[in-house]
């Protein structure tokens, strides 16, 4: 299915380009000053948790107008992209998370009439229930007549988000819109509360290859990785310094769109949940998973892209986990509910009973079917206790 959509999105992309080139420079960016300052990333003192929901591939286009894909017949009358507004409602309702994160293809941009006033549509949950949140790009984003650049102007300055356009990094450019990370605080009465006890990293893993000798979709470039690198080692060095300095590393889980080839080597034996359809990575491996396992703090990584496969399986001690496809205007499989993943790190107690770092962090996912059923619960990481001698 991935393969079928590459290649609509192709010629999508070559009439586009015909209208950027002649519409660029009249485009006048309709965001506005974010109107309400939010307080940092922090840990529940009721019971030690940080909850994130992730939402992929909502594919927002028009809101009522715009109907539903891979539905049976009898749900097509009435069946649009308020469905997937719906859906997103009840998750915040079930799980009362602290972070949305949208893992891109946020909104199907070939199909909106103003893709703006889409991009606001479908983020209205998360900013009407005033609850953080935060997103990355897919390859369907820009298919409008906002770039990839522009569309993360549009979202920054939105209430509630903690999204960022790219982060200030030696005068260098970083490839991509949408590079930045997130930092979530230690109990507010502990001795962990100026401390980020877990890290957040976003990329933009790009849409399709700018290199003419390299086809398929793209991929996480060196600067980017520089990046990481740098600030993963930077945050590592804080969290093992005085005060309160740790013996290990704050855990890190990292969000971005397109997959990386290294998912096509896992077999339904080797994994929990299921992978029907061919892994929609780029042809060109950039090095990134070595990149995270050489950082040494990254626990899991999460994608989208794939809206058939909800798996997550292990490779070199990093979860690689899909969250399932969630919108209703985003291709599908009548039958197989839309769905969603949800991640929970919590912390743990030492002897005194005081909150310290993070202890675990696991997962589910949730069906938008008639009880938002809850299926396919994990353990991604446990923290290795240290043998004494």
């Amino acid at each position: 299915m991935a393969a079928l959509e590459h290649s609509r999105s192709l010629l999508v992309e070559a009439f586009l380009f015909i209208i950027l080139s002649t519409t660029a420079a009249c485009v006048v960016s309709t965001a506005t000053a974010k109107s309400v300052p939010l307080p940092p990333l922090r840990f529940k003192n009721t019971n030690g948790q940080f909850k994130i929901l992730q939402v992929a591939d909502m594919h927002y286009a028009d809101g009522q107008s715009t109907k539903c894909l891979d539905v049976f017949p009898s749900q097509v009358s009435t069946c649009s992209d308020l469905n997937t507004t719906a859906f997103v409602k009840r998750m915040i309702k079930a799980e009362q998370p602290d972070l949305i994160v949208f893992t891109g293809d946020n909104i199907f941009g070939a199909d909106t009439k103003d893709p703006a006033t889409s991009l606001k549509a479908s983020f209205e949950p998360a900013i009407s229930a005033k609850l953080p949140w935060a997103a990355v790009l897919g390859n369907h984003d820009q298919q409008s007549i906002l770039t990839r650049k522009q569309v993360m102007e549009h979202i920054v300055p939105m209430d509630y988000t903690l999204s960022k356009v790219n982060p200030h990094f030696h005068g260098k450019k970083i490839d991509g819109f949408g590079n930045y990370n997130l930092e979530v605080k230690g109990m507010k009465d502990s001795e962990l509360k100026g401390k980020s006890v877990l890290n957040l990293y976003f990329l933009d893993s790009g849409d399709y290859s700018t290199d003419p000798n390299i086809t398929g979709y793209g991929w996480i470039k060196p600067s980017q990785q520089a990046w990481f690198k740098e600030t993963s080692a930077k945050l590592q060095q804080t969290y093992k310094s005085k005060p309160s300095e740790q013996a290990e590393s704050a855990p890190a889980l990292v969000d971005f769109h397109i997959p990386l080839p290294e998912v096509k080597i896992f077999r339904n034996s080797s994994i929990i949940g299921i992978k029907q359809e061919p892994i929609g990575c780029p042809s060109y491996n950039s090095g990134f998973l070595e990149t995270m396992v050489q950082a040494g703090d990254v626990k899991a990584a999460f994608t989208g892209h794939d809206h058939l496969n909800d798996f997550c399986g292990s490779l070199r001690g990093i979860e690689l986990c899909y969250a399932g496809g969630f919108g209703y205007h985003a291709y599908g499989k009548a039958g197989w509910p839309r769905r969603t993943r949800v991640v929970v790190a919590s912390l743990e107690k030492d002897a005194r009973g005081d909150w310290k770092g993070v202890h675990s962090i696991t997962t589910w996912k949730r069906l938008d079917d008639e009880h938002l059923s809850k299926i396919d619960t994990q353990t991604l990481w446990t923290k290795t206790r240290l043998k004494s001698f």
